[in-house]
């Protein structure tokens, strides 16, 4: 059977799959993009928000989609983190970051994830063929090209196949690239409040045993919460009645935000770490969740997908204009070396992090808050810190510096 024919072929609609189509769409004219993804291609309904760090809101600047979403978008000005034990009453303040990246530049904006969503949409959708609902039975690298068998039959062929189809993936599972997994036994629960008094653009994060417990400022006086527990008890909170949650939730609050109302019913979902041991196979470059999944503690997880993106779009676009074949194995290790440490160091630190604030060892405790005090007192080092988080740097990508290709 023929094969229809692609460049560059993404498997899974998500913001990640989509921003790689607008990059590429945006960066090399006349390139023909198919998405392929098992639902149909729409936003699904989702009241929860991301944290979009700087750099990744340089990416959707460069590509012309971020004044689409700012008005939607609550910066955020300040981080603020304590450190309480089971029963404490107080919420001490070791930690706090207040600032910018650049001058009026907030380190991150919280982003509803159904604006973001619509945007990437609208904007992709015109400059790609869109194959869906699609079920992928099949995927070889035949030669000069991946191809994709469906289905219901048809084949799809492109010199490179992009993984975008989340921790699950499919297609790595096809290329059998395996995974290094830590399953931490945590569930993390999120849901949405709306609180007495207001944030004034503040993000919180309270650092318990159980696991850390972050609210995140969105538009007016409401809030994005993410929470961790262990996965056994997990059910208890799942199954509160509003009243007993709105009080749950402000118990660990303390006084930050007065009286809060939860907007939703609290959802969970499974904690881990998984790392794909390769980025990359024959044919296949693999972005997002499909190689990287880590703990939620700070917040990175979108934000990592969105760096893959930029750098794999800069080299596919760099040996597209050199004529080079931009799914060979040379240019797919240039990706993969470039995404490999930030990715790893990432793993790592969140990982870190975990182990040393989701425990109530007292030695531990006392150490941990005399170093949060000692990085308090040092500006040069928390400026550092949040150059980090926020994904700014002078050797990224040019879409991270908000350069087009």
């Amino acid at each position: 059977m023929q094969s229809e024919r692609f460049d560059v072929l993404i498997v899974g609609g998500g913001p990640v799959g989509l921003t790689l189509a607008l990059a590429l769409a945006r960066s090399a004219k006349g390139i023909r993009i198919g998405l392929v993804d098992r639902r149909p291609l729409a936003v699904p309904r989702d009241n929860r928000a991301s944290a979009v760090a700087a750099g990744v809101r340089r990416v959707f600047e460069a590509l012309g989609v971020w004044s689409s979403m700012a008005e939607a978008a609550q910066p955020i000005t300040a981080m603020r983190i304590t450190d309480s034990g089971t029963g404490d009453l107080s919420r001490p303040l070791f930690l706090s970051f207040v600032g910018n990246v650049a001058p009026g530049e907030p380190f991150a904006h919280m982003v509803p994830n159904s604006v973001m969503g619509q945007v990437l949409l609208d904007a992709a959708a015109p400059s790609i063929t869109v194959i869906a609902p699609a079920e992928i039975e099949h995927f070889v690298a035949d030669g000069m090209a991946g191809v994709l068998t469906l289905a219901d039959g048809r084949l799809l062929s492109a010199p490179l196949v992009v993984g975008a189809d989340g921790g699950q993936s499919k297609l790595r599972t096809m290329a059998g690239i395996t995974t290094i997994a830590q399953d931490y036994k945590q569930s993390g629960l999120v849901t949405t409040i709306s609180h007495e008094l207001p944030h004034d653009g503040a993000a919180y994060e309270h650092f318990r045993p159980a696991g850390p417990f972050a609210s995140l400022p969105l538009k007016g006086n409401r809030s994005s919460l993410v929470w961790t527990e262990a996965s056994a008890d997990a059910p208890k909170f799942l199954a509160m009645g509003p009243d007993e949650l709105n009080a749950t939730i402000e118990s660990v609050m303390g006084s930050t935000l007065g009286a809060v109302t939860a907007e939703e019913k609290l959802q969970a979902f499974p904690l881990k770490m998984q790392i794909a041991r390769d980025f990359v196979a024959p044919r296949l470059a693999l972005v997002g969740d499909a190689v990287h999944v880590v703990h939620p503690i700070a917040g990175q997880g979108l934000n990592l997908g969105l760096k893959d993106v930029a750098a794999l779009a800069e080299v596919i676009v760099e040996a597209l204009r050199l004529g080079l074949d931009h799914g060979s194995d040379d240019v797919l290790a240039r990706y993969q070396s470039w995404r490999r440490l930030d990715t790893s160091t990432m793993a790592m630190v969140t990982d870190t992090m975990n182990r040393l604030f989701s425990n109530e060892n007292a030695p531990i405790r006392a150490l941990r808050d005399f170093g949060l005090g000692l990085v308090d007192r040092s500006e040069p080092v928390k400026a550092a810190m949040i150059r980090a988080a926020a994904g700014v740097g002078s050797n990224g990508p040019r879409l991270l510096s908000g350069l087009p290709i």
